[in-house]
């Protein structure tokens, strides 16, 4: 039996959510748009909301579980302090850009708040929909933070095989 604790987060839970929620309602409209030649307003609206949930949600994943496309080569032939010097500047980097994209990301989402702004396609509020780019950033930040505390302490999962 694996030592691997399960994947099972609340960003799993919501990735995989917004996953089976993106194949029914793109089934759904394909089934009604070929038996009546109409379609649902909603779901390009929905589906491509679903998507950036569904990315941020399966990057906050990939981050706890050190599973981010990256080169390598170089970590695996340094000496460990160095190593930890690569892990840090990685860190680091991961994390301005998750900063920014949670501050900007948090400022959009009041603003959109403030001005009663309302989608084009259904007339929802837009800050339903945006709400979400500032808290998934702050997850990927936190699961990256998780990972990189791991990293330095030796706890580094067991490397993914990836197929080509």
């Amino acid at each position: 039996m694996s030592s691997r604790p399960p994947k099972f987060r609340p960003d799993a839970w919501l990735a995989s959510l917004a996953l089976i929620i993106i194949c029914v309602i793109s089934l759904g409209n394909v089934i009604v748009r070929y038996t009546t030649d109409a379609s649902f307003a909603f779901t390009e609206e929905f589906s491509v909301f679903l998507l950036v949930v569904l990315t941020f949600g399966g990057a906050s994943v990939a981050a706890r579980h050190n599973q981010h496309i990256r080169i390598e080569l170089i970590e695996h032939h340094l000496p460990p302090r160095a190593r930890r010097v690569v892990f840090t500047l990685q860190w680091l980097a991961g994390v301005v850009v998750l900063a920014l994209t949670t501050w900007y990301g948090s400022k959009f989402a009041l603003e959109e708040y403030q001005w009663k702004s309302l989608s084009p396609g259904l007339g929802l509020p837009n800050w339903i929909y945006v709400i979400w780019l500032p808290l998934l950033s702050a997850s990927i930040l936190i699961r990256m933070t998780q990972n990189f505390i791991d990293r330095l302490r030796g706890k580094e999962d067991p490397e993914v095989i990836h197929e080509s």
